[in-house]
């Protein structure tokens, strides 16, 4: 009898344990024993494809886009040995416990009927044991091992775990080096001579050694059937884990996946590939996570094995060539699955819900552009190595984990750091517009591996002039090297020599259509001709293409806050700056924003970002002393005088400024007092004052002297004197 889902508003099939419409197991009910999408062969036939991308936002921030391109790997990857520390330290979990392995045998050892299927035409099943009606083939599905068994003469069978794919799987104890270990069916045939070839065709595996892989012991065949000997992992799958909890928090599930792409780059490196990648298959021990199932494992170049895979995690064109970037696609799948509910096997079997359906991807635009990324519909366009992906999720977690705690500094491998320009003294006093604040945007570091790489090195050291001509002897003597053409473009930027500038970035793309940094260096040379929305796209792009990096997103603030979206670079800024305090580039361009939108908390919230080991820190104290005398919407009160008091005196300089500054704090208050806005208090101290009019006043006039005897001119001096003379307390004489 079908099953319906009860849930609220719901009314789905269940399939498999899981509605296909709310994606969630049933109301009230534990699921820990079944799965969730059969694993089975996939079909090799033509299948439609979504695209998994939606058109780029209206605001120039540009959240919610997706890129066309692929970025060249280059992300260095952040691993954790042990689940406190997983995501790189960057979030801490409980231990789990290990299980008793007796607790996971099957209380009935019976496949359901919904999940019998022939493996060769994929037909459905009624009866457990006989032939296919469609193609004739022989199958079973009654376990051929029974409690006592033993296999090979070593392993005692104790019951069976649960039944997979490729057959299945039994405890069993290891009676000679005493131990418990998995036997995995990996054939379930009549036929002893294609058990046994079968067999032999997966030695391979014996070679894989990875510590976030379960160990591979043995291989058997016994009767008509084969079998993997594997170590025992006890503990829970991430499958469990997500039926008992629901949707994980995002920063816990990110650094499962984190800590898992350590066995993807492995395999990669041993020209393998995993093919069915899912929750099932994780497991978390103690201390770590581990890849638990190496059933499906084949050789990337493998053109007649099975292929298995899961709908929902598979990649479209994985059933015909699993590749790296089809697995690294069944790793972003999980993610998605472990995060929200959403119809995976359904509606968005290949594609992913947009942040107008799930408001998780609206709160967290970087992990939204990150899966769009790795899930796309094209697999160049995909991460390509598990160390590429893994090195921009561990960016994507720390902008997650930055939200709610302590900011997470990371060096990245692709840019330089934050480089700051203080501005003008004008820009801070005056209402100026944001297009005159100078566009600088952190570099990016050198290829290591190209092949001009220890030339161009050496030509950066060089002055100006002299760099060119040696670039263009480089690029004279390494024709193949987009290094070179990058960097000489780079100085034609900073000539003004646009055309020549686009003409070597063309030159470069021909070289690698999916070379990041030539969209990059398109975007600064559309920034310098102050074309803000051209260069924002390009930079909008390179976001969608690197979504753990914060340079980029720094850059596309900039374009955002000259192009008038003043919400967007917000967004932007606050991000950055939350995420690293080093980028006070952000920051400042926070404040700058919030002070358009007449925020006085905001801008103080802003520029208490800036640390103080920064060399704007005084610079941004001085610009937060001043905010707080503005009037943004109202004149200050009683609380932001003593802020600013408090901000002045801990400034350690000496000048014009900070007596200035201080003249005009005192003048405030005065103002304040005299309008009634506040009354006056002994006990509340402006500048070491009683919040008095004749003590503030005559502050105010010794501040002013100062500031008139470190004049640069005599009309300044005459000036400051004569303000000092209105200020100072007014008596008789």
């Amino acid at each position: 009898m079908e099953e319906i889902c009860k849930r609220p508003g719901c009314s789905g099939k269940i399939v498999d344990g899981i509605c296909e419409d709310c994606g969630r197991p049933p109301q009230g009910t534990s699921l820990l024993s079944n799965e969730a999408g059969t694993s089975k062969p996939v079909s090799t036939g033509s299948v439609s494809l979504a695209s998994g991308t939606t058109s780029a936002s209206s605001s120039l921030s540009g959240r919610s886009s997706a890129s066309g391109r692929s970025g060249r790997s280059s992300s260095r990857l952040g691993s954790a040995s042990t689940r406190s520390s997983l995501g790189a330290g960057f979030i801490s979990l409980p231990p789990l416990p290990s299980m008793d392995p007796l607790k996971s045998l099957m209380a009935e050892a019976v496949v359901p009927e919904r999940k019998r299927s022939c493996g060769s035409c994929g037909e459905m099943l009624h009866h457990e044991k006989g032939f296919c009606p469609m193609c004739g083939t022989e199958y079973s599905f009654v376990p051929t091992l029974k409690a006592g068994d033993v296999i090979g003469g070593q392993y005692e069978v104790r019951g069976a775990m649960a039944f997979g794919g490729l057959g299945w799987i039994y405890l069993g104890w290891d009676k000679t080096l005493q131990r418990w270990v998995v036997l995995k069916g990996l054939l379930n045939s009549k036929d002893e001579a294609s058990a046994a070839a079968a067999l032999a065709e997966r030695q391979f595996l014996a070679a894989v050694k990875h510590p976030k892989i379960v160990g591979i012991y043995n291989f058997i065949t016994e009767g008509s059937e084969g079998y993997i000997v594997m170590e025992y992992v006890g503990g829970k799958t991430l499958k469990e884990l997500r039926q008992e909890r629901g949707p994980l928090p995002v920063a816990e599930a990110i650094a499962y996946m984190h800590a898992i792409l350590p066995a993807f780059g492995y395999l990669q490196h041993q020209g393998l590939v995993y093919c069915d990648f899912k929750p099932d298959n994780v497991m978390l021990e103690e201390g770590d996570v581990k890849l638990i199932d190496m059933g499906g494992v084949r050789r990337v170049d493998d053109v007649d094995g099975d292929i298995y895979g899961t709908k929902g995690y598979s990649a479209p064109e994985a059933g015909s060539s699993p590749s790296y970037s089809s697995d690294l696609y069944t790793v972003a799948r999980t993610l998605a699955i472990l995060i929200m509910d959403f119809k995976f096997q359904g509606a968005f079997e290949f594609t992913l819900p947009t942040p107008q359906e799930q408001p998780l991807f609206e709160k967290y635009d970087s992990l939204y552009r990150f899966l769009l990324r790795a899930t796309h519909k094209d697999p160049d366009v995909r991460f390509q190595t598990a160390d590429e992906m893994a090195g921009q999720l561990l960016g994507v977690l720390r902008e997650v984990v930055a939200e709610s705690g302590p900011p997470r500094p990371l060096e990245s491998a692709l840019f330089t750091g934050d480089v700051p320009v203080e501005p003008d003294e004008a820009q801070v006093e005056d209402e100026t517009g944001p297009g005159d604040v100078t566009f600088s945007v952190p570099g990016v570091k050198p290829d290591a591996l190209d092949s001009a790489a220890n030339l161009l090195v050496a030509a950066a050291a060089l002055a100006p002039n002299m760099r060119k001509a040696t670039i263009e002897g480089v690029i004279r003597q390494h024709p193949e090297s987009s290094e070179a053409k990058l960097r000489l473009a780079e100085t034609y930027i900073a000539d003004k020599s646009y055309a020549d500038a686009d003409r070597l970035l063309a030159q470069a793309a021909s070289l690698d259509a999916f070379d990041w940094r030539v969209p990059w260096y398109q975007g600064i040379s559309l920034a310098s001709q102050a074309h803000w929305r051209d260069a924002a796209s390009r930079f909008n792009a390179i976001c969608s293409e690197l979504p753990g990096e914060l340079a980029p997103k720094l850059a596309l603030a900039l374009c955002a806050e000259r192009a008038g979206d003043i919400d967007g670079a917000s967004y932007l800024y606050d991000l950055i700056s939350r995420t690293d305090p080093d980028y006070v580039s952000a920051s400042l361009g926070l404040a700058r924003c919030r002070k358009k939108s007449k925020n006085r908390a905001g801008i103080a919230d802003a520029l208490g970002r800036v640390s103080s080991k920064s060399s704007l820190y005084v610079h941004a104290q001085l610009t937060l002393a001043r905010a707080l005398l503005q009037p943004l919407p109202d004149p200050p009160g009683r609380d932001e005088l003593a802020r600013a008091s408090e901000v002045i005196k801990a400034l350690n300089i000496e000048g014009m400024a900070r007596h200035r500054l201080a003249a005009d704090l005192l003048i405030s208050a005065v103002d304040r007092l005299t309008a009634k806005a506040i009354q006056p208090d002994a006990s509340t101290r402006i500048l070491d004052l009683p919040l008095e009019i004749k003590e503030l006043r005559a502050g105010a006039e010794a501040q002013l002297r100062i500031c008139a005897r470190i004049a640069r001119s005599a009309d300044e001096r005459l000036a400051l004197v004569d303000e000092a003379n209105r200020v100072r307390p007014r008596t008789l004489f």
